[in-house]
């Protein structure tokens, strides 16, 4: 069986060879992704990330239950984050395509009451007060 081939998101940017991006290939914007993982897939997929945050506002969930996208986005761009290296334009049909069946699936009645899954979050940096 061959090797898994390397995938260029464990770098800064795609054939730079210097393990400086995410600790893990998983989805863009994963649940158990490290702070550093999420706080960089965030710098690659904005719209994305803003289409998870649209998911929370409506639904008064959370992306985790210590953690907000909405207080995750807000840190990224105002404490810091690491540098995406790569910014997806995510601006294709599957995008629209993906909006547009969240969007439905918002208009319809939530599974679960939102505040079952969520707790007090934790701070996102040493002294950080974005979130509060």
């Amino acid at each position: 069986m061959p090797p898994v081939p390397y995938s260029w998101t464990y770098d800064s940017v795609p054939g730079a060879g210097d393990w400086a991006g995410t600790s893990r290939c998983s989805c863009s914007l994963c649940v158990f992704a490290s702070r550093h993982d999420v706080l960089l897939s965030i710098g690659r997929r904005p719209r994305l990330a803003d289409l998870y945050a649209e998911v929370e506002q409506v639904r008064g969930d959370s992306f985790r239950a210590d953690w907000r996208i909405t207080d995750l986005i807000r840190h990224a761009e105002q404490c810091g984050a690491p540098d995406p290296g790569v910014v997806c334009p995510d601006d294709g049909p599957e995008i629209t395509d993906l909006k547009k069946q969240v969007r439905a699936a918002l208009k319809k009645k939530p599974r679960k009451e939102p505040e079952l899954a969520r707790r007090a979050g934790r701070a996102l940096c040493d002294g950080c007060t974005v979130h509060s």
